[in-house]
């Protein structure tokens, strides 16, 4: 049967409509796909370090209603076998490789965030008397979570006493020594006169002097190395 040249045109035009339909809808696919790859990554990218209002950028956060600090620091998985003195030490100092948190905030920053949600510091402590002094001053709380954690976690869930002891921080002070000597020391696990805060239930030299105790990071519940934490310090009631 001989088709007219009319009905073939028809037929012609029809798939030609067809076909650029299905590539319109092919080409939206493709875009709608790349623009979710982009959202993906743009939130990929804002959960690597920002943490609980603080980030690289914003690394410590004070809040005076409150009535917490709260410090970016970040997992060194090095302290999950090894003992370590020290909780959280600032990135730049000295012992910034040797806490099972490395801090993003300055010891300056960290002594007057403290001060500023009404923390008094003990001031009690000197090189002469540390090994026989417990530090005093302010009792102060410290939770830790990262993002994903399940709750904030008390920081004797995070860190292990070998002793079974409490991590008891009280707020040491020691501002102008924490400037001088640039250790970058926020929080010690022994009392110390050089950190802000440092831990009252063993006097300096019970964890490197005596070996009185050993401290690690519980691996059984903090993220991998190098994860991303907030740590919230407020005065314990």
């Amino acid at each position: 049967m001989k088709l007219s040249n009319k009905f073939l045109a028809s037929i012609l035009c029809l798939s030609l409509a067809g076909g650029l339909t299905a590539c319109g809808a092919s080409d939206k696919k493709d875009s709608s796909n790349k623009d979710e790859k982009k959202t993906e990554q743009k939130v990929d990218n804002k959960a690597v370090d920002e943490v609980g209002g603080v980030s690289l950028k914003n690394p410590i956060k004070v809040d005076k209603q409150a009535k917490t600090v709260t410090v970016l620091s970040s997992v060194n998985g090095k302290y999950f076998t090894e003992n370590t003195r020290h909780a959280s030490v600032q990135k730049d100092g000295s012992n910034g490789t040797k806490s099972v948190f490395t801090a993003y905030a300055t010891p300056e920053d960290f002594y007057n965030g403290l001060i500023a949600i009404g923390g008094k510091p003990g001031n009690n402590m000197t090189p002469d008397n540390a090994m026989k002094t417990h530090v005093e001053g302010s009792k102060i709380k410290a939770t830790v979570k990262w993002n994903g954690s399940q709750k904030d976690y008390d920081i004797n869930e995070v860190i292990k006493d070998s002793n079974g002891k409490k991590i008891d921080f009280r707020f040491g002070g020691n501002l102008e020594r924490a400037k001088t000597k640039k250790t970058g020391c926020l929080a010690c696990l022994d009392s110390c006169p050089v950190g802000i805060i440092s831990n009252t239930t063993y006097t300096m030299g019970a964890v490197e002097k005596r070996g009185e105790v050993k401290f690690n990071g519980n691996q059984d519940i903090l993220p991998e190395d190098g994860t991303y934490v907030a740590i919230t310090y407020s005065i314990a009631e």
